[in-house]
């Protein structure tokens, strides 16, 4: 069995969320720079359990991240999880790493990944200086994928960073989102992105999600309840304890850390947008970072001198507007893409029926 053809997307469909206008991809790579690659897992064993897993990468930049940072943080809105490197960022404010995205029984062999992936690339780790602070992030996709195999090894990292790339992202049923449920449908990856006037300029917000959480009853787009409205007979399928969702934000906006973290903040609305309010035991994260500036691992002086966004509140406000309107699209999209993917011992997960959702939304316009 192979994995199931990407379906279009929300815009393809006539389906617009929010009221900014996108990038030219309107995807987290809108943003110059920034790359993700995927390496996917499915596969059918033979005694009945199946994989479906694989491992998404985001990279701020193409150079070498360990010696040239960028500034980053981490948003906690439900600390359900078991994330890797998330209080170094927030101490010190950088990312040296991709951001890693995988199943929640993989994050080991992920970190792992990374650390090879930086000594490969920096001979000095471990020697002239000092160790590496791998970032990976992770959702439950037991409902669908044989979890406790760990099929997913470091060298799998490593593909999917040399897999990564500018330009179109691939959604849906693809890396680390091939075994996700969203919302009881199929879920996985999304992405989407905004564009915002700043001083003159054009500044972009762009969000990736790993989406993994919610029941149908709950689900919102554009304002409408669909999920209390879908008549369809393919049942959606039940979200694995819980289930929970990674928000993977990028700007080239010139912002600090503490600046990075107001606006990071703003995915959970987004989300909230979607129809989910968090449960116990989902987790959501938000990790952010601006491509704006380079940080050094060496620096020649002790006092360092960087453009920071000077905050007033319509500066701000467009920011804060673009992280909600992409983070809601993002979730949208990785529904939309996804289509129907059958797992380990008989489970499924249908795609959701993206014609009867767009037909009530029409319906509803008129």
């Amino acid at each position: 069995m192979t994995p199931p053809r990407p379906r279009p997307r929300a815009r393809e469909l006539g389906v617009q969320v929010g009221l900014l206008t996108p990038g030219p991809n309107n995807a987290i790579t809108d943003v110059t720079g920034v790359q993700v690659g995927h390496a996917g897992l499915f596969e059918d064993l033979a005694d009945g359990r199946a994989i479906r897993t694989g491992v998404t990468v985001v990279l701020p930049h193409g150079d070498n991240l360990f010696r040239h940072k960028v500034v980053g943080c981490v948003h906690v809105i439900n600390g359900f999880g078991k994330p890797a490197g998330e209080a170094q960022v927030n101490e010190l404010g950088v990312l040296e790493t991709p951001v890693a995205l995988t199943n929640t029984l993989s994050v080991g062999a992920a970190m792992e990944g990374l650390v090879l992936d930086a000594l490969d690339h920096n001979p000095e780790i471990g020697r002239s200086t000092g160790s590496v602070n791998p970032i990976v992030f992770e959702c439950n996709d037991g409902g669908l994928n044989d979890i406790r195999g760990l099929h997913v090894r470091p060298d799998h990292v490593r593909q999917a960073i040399q897999a990564a790339t500018v330009g179109r992202v691939e959604e849906g049923v693809v890396g680390a989102g091939i075994g996700m449920t969203c919302y009881g449908w199929k879920g996985g990856i999304g992405t989407s992105s905004r564009q915002v006037e700043i001083g003159g300029a054009t500044a972009t917000v762009g969000v990736l999600v790993l989406a993994n959480f919610g029941e149908q009853r709950e689900l919102v787009i554009s304002g409408v309840p669909v999920g209390q409205r879908i008549t369809s007979s393919s049942r959606p399928g039940d979200t694995p304890l819980g289930g929970s969702c990674i928000v993977v934000l990028a700007t080239d906006a010139p912002l600090d850390h503490r600046q990075l973290q107001r606006v990071s903040r703003h995915a959970q609305t987004g989300l909230a947008r979607t129809g989910t309010y968090g449960r116990h035991n989902s987790g959501e994260f938000v990790v952010a970072f601006s491509t704006a500036r380079r940080v050094s691992h060496w620096s020649s002086s002790s006092v360092s001198q960087v453009p920071i966004l000077v905050e007033d509140g319509p500066t701000m406000n467009r920011l804060f507007e673009g992280a909600v309107e992409a983070t809601d699209e993002a979730v949208i999209n990785a529904l939309f893409v996804a289509d129907t993917t059958y797992g380990t011992e008989g489970s499924v997960r249908y795609g959701l029926r993206t014609g009867e959702v767009c037909e009530l939304l029409r319906r509803i316009a008129q």
